[in-house]
Parts: C-alpha cells; sequence; structure tokens
C-alpha cells in the first residue's frame, strides 16, 4: 500500500469519526475526570478512540496504536505507530464550543510519516505526508511570512500542570506586547493547523502529550514552519514536551 493510500484509508475513517461528534447527544455526554486540572473524558472519547483504534489497525495491523485514553503506550522508535488523540479539546467538547478535533498521527521508525487533523464542526482537514507538503481540504497551505509584530500568537495554558500555569501566562504576555494579539482555542492541534495554513505566527504550551501534536507537528513541517520544544530542543514522542510552532520569520 503506498503512502497515499494509506492517508486515503485514514481520511475515510476520520470522516466517519468526525460525523459521531457532530451527531453526539448532549444530553448523554457522561463526564468522567482524569488526573491533573480540568482533564476530563467522555463516552465520545471512548467511542471514538475504539473506532479509531479498529479500523487504523486494519489498515496497517503492523502497527502500535497509541491513543490518549490508554494508561500503557508501546514504544515508537521501531516500525509504525499511530499516535491518536479521539477529541482534541474535550472541554470545548464538553460545553458545545465546536472547536475540537480529530488527531491522527502516525509515525514511521520514530519520525513523523503522516498527520491528518479534522476539524467536523468546520469540515476542515488538514493533511501531510512527510516531504510532500501540507494540505487544508486538499489545497497546499504555507505557514505566513509575517513577523511577530504583525503576527498573532497562539497558546494554551498548560491546564492539567498548575506548575505551569503562571509561566504560561507570564509568556503570552510577553508574546503579547511584541505582537498583535493572542489567542487561547483549547485544541493544540487546531492550533497547530492554523499556524500551517498562515492564520497565525506563533503557538506555545508549556506540556503537551504526544496525540496533542503528532499530527500537527508534521502538518506545520510540511507547511514551511519550524516546530520545536521551547527551548529549541527536538520534539518527543515516547512523552509529552514543550511545543513551540512558529513560521521561519518568527524564529530570527
Amino acid at each position: 500500500m503506498t503512502e497515499e493510500q494509506i492517508l486515503e484509508k485514514i481520511v475515510e475513517i476520520v470522516y466517519e469519526c468526525g460525523e459521531i461528534l457532530c451527531g453526539a447527544d448532549r444530553t448523554k455526554t457522561q463526564i468522567d475526570e482524569k488526573s491533573g486540572h480540568a482533564n476530563f473524558v467522555t463516552i465520545y472519547d471512548k467511542k471514538v478512540q475504539e473506532k479509531l483504534q479498529k479500523q487504523l489497525l486494519m489498515v496497517l495491523p503492523e502497527a502500535v496504536f497509541i491513543g490518549e485514553e490508554e494508561e500503557n503506550h508501546a514504544p515508537v522508535e521501531k516500525g509504525y505507530a499511530f499516535i491518536v488523540d479521539p477529541i482534541d479539546g474535550t472541554t470545548n467538547f464538553i460545553k458545545d464550543y465546536h472547536v475540537s478535533a480529530i488527531s491522527v498521527g502516525l509515525i514511521k521508525d520514530g519520525q513523523p510519516y503522516i498527520g491528518v487533523v479534522y476539524n467536523p464542526y468546520l469540515r476542515e482537514l488538514f493533511t501531510a505526508i512527510k516531504g510532500k507538503g501540507a494540505f487544508l481540504n486538499q489545497k497546499n497551505i504555507h505557514v505566513s511570512t509575517q513577523p511577530l509584530e504583525n503576527g498573532i500568537v497562539l497558546f494554551g495554558t498548560a491546564p492539567y500542570y498548575k506548575e505551569l500555569n503562571r509561566t504560561s501566562f507570564d509568556m503570552a504576555y510577553a508574546y503579547f506586547t511584541k505582537a498583535l494579539d493572542i489567542r487561547r482555542s483549547g485544541s493544540a492541534a487546531i492550533d497547530l493547523c492554523n499556524i500551517a495554513a498562515g492564520r497565525a505566527e506563533l503557538f506555545f504550551e508549556l506540556r503537551l502529550s504526544p496525540w496533542d501534536y503528532a499530527a500537527g507537528a508534521l502538518i506545520v513541517e510540511e507547511a514551511g514552519g519550524v516546530v520545536t520544544q521551547t527551548d529549541g530542543a527536538n520534539i518527543t514522542f515516547n512523552e509529552g514536551c514543550s511545543i513551540l510552532a512558529t513560521n521561519a520569520v518568527c524564529r530570527n
């Protein structure tokens, strides 16, 4: 199976999962709390992840599957690994805020290979294959060419890690004084894709998990952007890390 065929299969599955989100019965959204402040999981997170796991492993049976709603995660250094967030932006989903996405990253030998992020509410499908560019609804996209002073900064508050909250807002304020404005969406996957599409110039969050960025980071890079940890180190996929995603101009 070619990489284009793999991508096509992933997209078909993700579209089906998008229908689950859009058709959710708001009266039956059972909510459970996980560790960390405001860290929730719904029956729909579990339902979408079960569907993704079953169908993605039919596409690549040799792959390992790493989903947000699992306790144990396999290593990703060798072979294929699906790193999946069934609903990125669960709090938004619970509040019916319509800023949530399904994120599927395919890792090959420890490196990003294919990325798919789908916001079913806007019907925006972001895709990338390593070395072949980034796309929004099959149209090529590229990061902004604007400097930070003409840019918008997106950020996440690392809400599950209270020790990082103050630093997150201090950094946001520092960027606010240098940019046009700041935004907080509640979905790192969508924020990364908005960097890729040139809608904003910089995104940061001080602690994320691999399923938050495995797909979006590749999409940014294939759109001409740069993704590292906030200290400039390479991002990691076996464990979480900070994320700083920008166009090349904002790195200077």
